[in-house]
């Protein structure tokens, strides 16, 4: 399941932080986290593709980063991004 724009859009737009912003770390976490949910679907099904297997873990580990990132800046704001992602610590 690719990622289309008003999925996309729709995801700025809950996580957005000003009327302008489309880039923030909670923007883009929440974009990742959609495109990690999509690969790991189709990874249960197709157990041998290793190429999407190897995105698959460079968008875990980009998505770690940002929650690193947030969690030392605004802890408060990281608990509150797991909760709505649904991420486990």
């Amino acid at each position: 399941m690719s990622l289309t724009k008003e999925k996309k859009t729709e995801l700025i737009e809950q996580f957005r932080r000003s009327d302008d912003d489309t880039g923030s770390p909670d923007v883009q976490i929440a974009v990742l986290t959609h495109r990690i949910n999509g690969l790991t679907g189709h990874l249960k099904e197709h157990r041998k593709d290793h190429a999407s297997r190897r995105g698959l873990l460079m968008l875990v580990s980009r998505r770690r980063r940002l929650l690193d990132y947030v969690r030392r800046h605004d802890p408060g704001r990281y608990l509150k991004l797991l909760e709505l992602l649904g991420i486990r610590k």
